[in-house]
Parts: C-alpha cells; sequence; structure tokens
C-alpha cells in the first residue's frame, strides 16, 4: 500500500515538525498537485545522478522523482516543551537492519504513528533494504521505541547500541525519511540482502583473538599464526581515525565514505591503498568501523572485486568497546552526533552518567597530534574552523586555538564571518546567533 497524498499530509499534521521524504509514483507533470493548508510545502526533485564514486558506480544512472514533505511552521521543529522530562537520563541509540521492506511508505506511517507523542530526535532512515537509526531522548521514550521495533519479527534480534548523551538531545530534530540509501554514496543496487555477499561478522572476541594475529603492528598485510595473511582495514574517515582507533590499523586518506576506494584501483592510481597486489584468495581482511553498517556496504563492493576472506566486527567499534573494553584500542570514539567523541568507558559500562563522558576521562592521547603545530593533543574532540565558510572539523591544541582564534589557518582568522571561539564541549549554532549578538 503506497501513502496518498491526502494520508501524508495527514501525517505532518499529526506531527508537525517532522521531515517526511516519500518516493512516490507519480507522472513528472504532476507538478500542479496543491493542499489545502498552508503549513505544508509540496516540492518535485528530479535528478539524473551521473556522479558515482571512484570506479564503482555507487549511484544509480536513472532518474530519480522524489517528493519531499516537510513543514513550514514558525520554528520548523516539533513542540518539544509538551515533554516534561527534567531529570530524566538522556540516551543516544544506534541501530540499523538490511532486511527487505516491500512498502516503505507505509512502513514509514507506522514509525510516525509511533513517534509522535515521543520525545525523540535524530535520524531514522527506511527503505526497500532496511532501516538505519540514529537518534537520542530520555531512556524511557528512546527505549520504548526499540521494544516497539522488535515486536515486528524481521527486527526482533536487531543489535542496539546504547550511549549516554550529554546533557539531552544530541541532535536537533527528527527526521524519518525514505531515502534511496541507507548510507550515503548511493548504495541501492548493491546486494545488501544476500548475507554471503557481506563480510563474515566477528564477535568482539572473536575479533580480539584475531587482532592478535597481526604482528607488525602497521596495518599492512601480515603473516597470522596459521601461516595466512591479514590486514586490518579502517572503514571509516581519516578524521574518525585521529581521535581512536585499532593498534595497527593504517590512517584511511579520506574525508567521507563515498570517497573510499581501498581494492578498486591499481598501483599507479593509489599506490597507499593497503589492497594493492594482495593474494585476494588468501588474504583475510579485518574490517572496522562505528557501527558496523559501513563494513556491511563496504564489503559487497569488495566481494564484486573478487575478495574472498572477508571479516566485520560485528556491532562495530561500540559493540566492542561494550563487550572489551579497550584491548587493541587506543583512543576515544568519534560520533556523528553532536557529542563528536566519546571514551571507551561510555559503552564498556553502559552508564548515562554525565561524568563518565567528560574529556578528563583518563584515555591514551599520546598519538592523537595537532593540526596546526604537530604538537600533542590532549582533548580528543574536534572543533570546527571559526571561519563559518571554511568550518573545516580538526583536532587542535589549546595553545593554537587562543593564537588561531579558534581558525585552522592564518587565512580564516581575517575571514568576514568570523565566529567566536569556543571552549569545552559547546558546538557552533547557526550564524544568524552570531551576527545578530
Amino acid at each position: 500500500m503506497m501513502l496518498s497524498l491526502v494520508q501524508a499530509e495527514k501525517i505532518m499534521r499529526a506531527s508537525p515538525a517532522l521531515s517526511v521524504s516519500l518516493t512516490i509514483p507519480l507522472p513528472l507533470a504532476s507538478t500542479r498537485t496543491r493542499f489545502s493548508s498552508e503549513p505544508l510545502r509540496f516540492k518535485q526533485h528530479v535528478s539524473n545522478t551521473h556522479f558515482f564514486s571512484r570506479p564503482v558506480r555507487l549511484l544509480s544512472k536513472q532518474p530519480i522523482v522524489r517528493w519531499s514533505f516537510s513543514c513550514q511552521c514558525r520554528n520548523r521543529g516539533r513542540n518539544y516543551s509538551k515533554f516534561d522530562d527534567e531529570g530524566e537520563d538522556f540516551i543516544v541509540v544506534n541501530f540499523y537492519r538490511f532486511v527487505s521492506i516491500q512498502d516503505p511508505a507505509a512502513e514509514i506511517a507506522k514509525h510516525l504513528s509511533f513517534l509522535q507523542d515521543l520525545n525523540i530526535r535524530g535520524r531514522i532512515y527506511l527503505n526497500e533494504q532496511g532501516i538505519n537509526a540514529q537518534y537520542s531522548g530520555p531512556s524511557k521514550d528512546a527505549l520504548s521505541y526499540v521494544e516497539w521495533l522488535k515486536q515486528d519479527e524481521r527486527f526482533s534480534d536487531i543489535l542496539v547500541q546504547v550511549s549516554p548523551a550529554i546533557g539531552r538531545h544530541a541532535f536537533p530534530k527528527l527526521k524519518l525519511q525514505n531515502k534511496p540509501s541507507l548510507y550515503e554514496g548511493g548504495i541501492s543496487h548493491l546486494p545488501l540482502l544476500d548475507p554471503p555477499m557481506r563480510a563474515k561478522p566477528l564477535e568482539p572476541s572473536e575479533w580480539k583473538e584475531k587482532l592478535k594475529d597481526i604482528t607488525d603492528g602497521d596495518g599492512e598485510a601480515s603473516s597470522s599464526d596459521s601461516g595466512r595473511s591479514c590486514i586490518l582495514l579502517d572503514v571509516r574517515n581519516g578524521y574518525e581515525w585521529d581521535v581512536g582507533h585499532f593498534r595497527g590499523a593504517r590512517r584511511p586518506e579520506v574525508d567521507c565514505f563515498r570517497n573510499t576506494s581501498f581494492g578498486l584501483s591499481d598501483e599507479k592510481e593509489a599506490p597507499s591503498d593497503p589492497l594493492i597486489n594482495v593474494d585476494k584468495e588468501k588474504t583475510d581482511i579485518l574490517m572496522y568501523c562505528t557501527g558496523g553498517i559501513r563494513c556491511d556496504v563496504y564489503s559487497t563492493v569488495l566481494r564484486q572485486r573478487g575478495f574472498k576472506n572477508l571479516y566485520t566486527l560485528k556491532g562495530g567499534v561500540s559493540h566492542y568497546l561494550e563487550e572489551e573494553g579497550t584491548s587493541e584500542w587506543v583512543g576515544n570514539l568519534f560520533v556523528f552526533d553532536s557529542r563528536l567523541s566519546l571514551p571507551p568507558a561510555a559503552y564498556n559500562n553502559n552508564t548515562v552518567d554525565e561524568a563518565k563522558i567528560t574529556p578528563q576521562t583518563p584515555v591514551d592521547t599520546s598519538f592523537a597530534r595537532c593540526y596546526i603545530c604537530d604538537s600533542q593533543v590532549h582533548e580528543l574532540r574536534h572543533r570546527n574552523c571559526a571561519n563559518l565558510d571554511c568550518n573545516l572539523l580538526f583536532l587542535c591544541c589549546a595553545e593554537c586555538v587562543v593564537n588561531l582564534k579558534g581558525c585552522c589557518c592564518s587565512d580564516c582568522v581575517t575571514a568576514p564571518r568570523l565566529r567566536p571561539v569556543l571552549h569545552g564541549i559547546k558546538r557552533y549554532e547557526k550564524w544568524h546567533v552570531y551576527r545578530d549578538s
């Protein structure tokens, strides 16, 4: 069953701050459809996605027609003032599942109906290949959604990662969308619903034992005790590696997942690729990321390129830290929300005690370097450049923060749209806050 425009309008009236995107099989000429009420905006987006990532075509070349429904209410957000969560512990929840969803629009309607009375903010994406969710909320509301979801047999055994929020919400609003891809890069054409095409998931304890077989400590192919070659592959971004990683993992030279190209180029194009010239039949490739979804996606790409022995860390680093602590791990874990970085202790005991996730938590920072002067950084938390038109995410020592006024370079210091220096764990707000002050 596909949602009609009237049904979509009713859903948006019931929960006006939700941003909902639905893919509806309507002819391109249907651009004059109107709603009877002004609070809703109806837009048609037509794109011919010829851009794709590296040698692998991660994006479909066929035109996509996507209809977006969003609210034009005054504050463009839900009325969170109706929620009385004073004194409640806030948590951040992450999970994903690749599973066939025959009717994503109807599935979204069900989720909207359940979520409209819950104080939840974050990103929840659904499509024909499954669900990918990251959101925050008071523990009661956040876990209620999980329990409701698990009543569906398709998600009954889903692996859920929980970590403490800093203060209250880690996301500004709730976005529930039917997206062409559950993750960036255009992955809808990949055989993600075929488990054998993905890497074999290893439990944290198994992963720990595998890591012990890597002896050279630099991420290059090394011989294990069994005589097989073994490579440890960090399938994240370079800036994530900068605040924490497994010992022996090479820093990935990419700043977004769609640019990941391990095993996809020849030696002339990418001489630093750790998968260049490896034996695809006899080399064990151990892949890890934050929560597991990037490894599941990228392993299907490598499988299509002929790599046979692919392993991934089940539940990602967050699950490993919860089960095994800091064994073979160094530093913090980068997270894609307002917290930016969490120490291992935040996962190890599943506490929501805010004192456990402050920068004072003892963590090895000896590997971390300032982006500007290359000195050791003691706080494993990125900051955005104070120049709004740069906004680079970088690590910085306390001295350079002062000398460059929170900027990443001397050129940015003289930029016209300069924001004040932020200290501690604060994040920048919208530009108008500083422009009008």
